[in-house]
């Protein structure tokens, strides 16, 4: 392939994703404003016509800022690769620090620090404006730039050691460094899910064992009828950040543990809590979450490949704007451009990630269904699209293509039939 060749291929599947991405968020606002003023027939003596306004404004608001971040990263990112924006960084930090582990590494360092203070504006706005705005923000902006400085430095340390050995490696290895760097990967995923719950998790909130032992025996019962050892049941204060609610367990092995926010105890039944807390668990008897490690791995593994194979072709390099060097190695550009351009290549495989997705959903809630009371998880799906002000009326065409969780109406229509 000719550089030229291969800059048009990336052009047009950049301008595609923009327009795809514009169209389908514009589709999701124009549906949602449309049935503003109707609550569906399914929820009508559940969830008043305010509380179904008020989440079709939250998710035009939200999805109107979604469509102002989609112009403004595509533009950084035609800018750092058609326009040689990382060719220029690359020219330059090779004049300040030669060629070699440390020019590889704040090339790598300089990109990510470029496209992460892009982001910084509109998470700000999207959390104390938007999320201020309809209520949800509980978070001070001292705690937001707590958060982001925590988060850049456990990426530091958790992100410069694995970027050391991963150059090491493309430097190193041979032809097959692709593959040791790849079971690299899969060990440093294991390790971060083997720590995220005990020294991770524990950085950004406070995590109370269970008090409310009626609750407890509950769960308990429940995680023994479904054949699920956990290290703890524990309670996180999200109310700190925000009033959206949730539960999920984490870790994998002697790790494992389930959390609950402290806004979801606040706001749910016993019944309905054991109801979230089994559809949760029908997650790990169905194995999804296996499954989707697993995918992610393979995927991963296909991915190292292909950035192996474009690392040698002279036209990846000259077709996104860098000039390759011919006599010391461009690992750090090829890293680069490799993760600026691939995410563009693998958008148009979003949909089928997310049908998956909604497969698995229905599979956990109808394992729910068979373990506790269907009416009780409908009840708590209900007060949880109340309280998060989730649209009950998105788009079907932006559902298909984006939404990882069945519609409201799909979901609570498949769960009744368990009823």
């Amino acid at each position: 392939m000719s550089p030229f060749s291969f800059t048009l291929l990336f052009a047009i599947a950049v301008l595609a994703m923009v327009v795809t991405k514009l169209w389908l968020a514009s589709r999701q606002i124009r549906f949602v404003a449309a049935h503003r003023n109707g609550v569906p027939e399914q929820f009508s003596s559940t969830i008043p016509l305010t509380a179904h306004q008020r989440a079709a404004d939250y998710t035009v608001e939200r999805t109107r800022l979604a469509m102002f971040e989609i112009v403004v990263s595509a533009a950084v990112l035609v800018g750092l690769t058609l326009l040689g924006g990382v060719g220029a960084l690359d020219a330059l930090l090779t004049g300040w620090l030669g060629r070699g582990y440390g020019q590889q590494v704040a090339l790598v360092a300089a990109v990510l620090v470029i496209t992460g203070v892009i982001d910084v504006p509109f998470e700000y706005y999207r959390q104390f404006g938007i999320e201020q705005r309809f209520g949800f923000n509980r978070m001070t902006k001292r705690l937001f730039f707590t958060d982001m400085l925590k988060n850049t430095l456990l990426g530091a340390v958790l992100g410069l050691p694995l970027l050391f050995v991963v150059l090491w490696l493309m430097n190193q290895a041979g032809s097959l460094w692709w593959l040791w760097t790849w079971a690299v990967w899969v060990a440093f995923q294991m390790l971060v899910l083997l720590i995220y719950p005990t020294f991770i998790a524990p950085l950004f909130n406070k995590f109370e064992p269970l008090t409310d032992e009626a609750l407890r025996t509950r769960i308990e019962s429940l995680m023994k009828r479904c054949g699920f050892a956990a290290k703890g049941l524990f309670v996180m204060d999200g109310s700190r950040r925000s009033a959206h609610g949730n539960a999920y367990f984490t870790g994998f092995g002697a790790s494992k543990r389930i959390v609950f926010f402290d806004t979801l105890l606040a706001r749910l039944s016993g019944e309905e809590i054991e109801a979230v807390l089994a559809h949760e668990l029908g997650h790990f008897k169905r194995r999804h979450v296996m499954k989707r490690m697993l995918v992610s791995f393979v995927l991963s593994l296909v991915l190292l490949a292909l950035l192996g194979w474009l690392a040698q072709r002279t036209w990846f390099y000259t077709g996104l704007g860098v000039t390759p060097s011919l006599d010391s190695s461009n690992a750090g550009a090829a890293l680069v451009l490799f993760f600026l351009a691939i995410p563009v290549f693998l958008f148009f495989a979003t949909p089928f990630s997310s049908l998956t997705s909604r497969k698995h959903e229905f599979e956990a809630d109808a394992f729910a269904a068979s373990q506790t009371d269907a009416q009780d998880l409908v009840s708590a799906l209900v007060k949880l699209y109340e309280d998060n002000a989730s649209t009950l009326t998105p788009d079907p065409v932006y559902t298909a293509f984006y939404y990882s969780h069945p519609p409201a109406s799909q979901r609570i229509d498949r769960l009744m039939q368990h009823a």
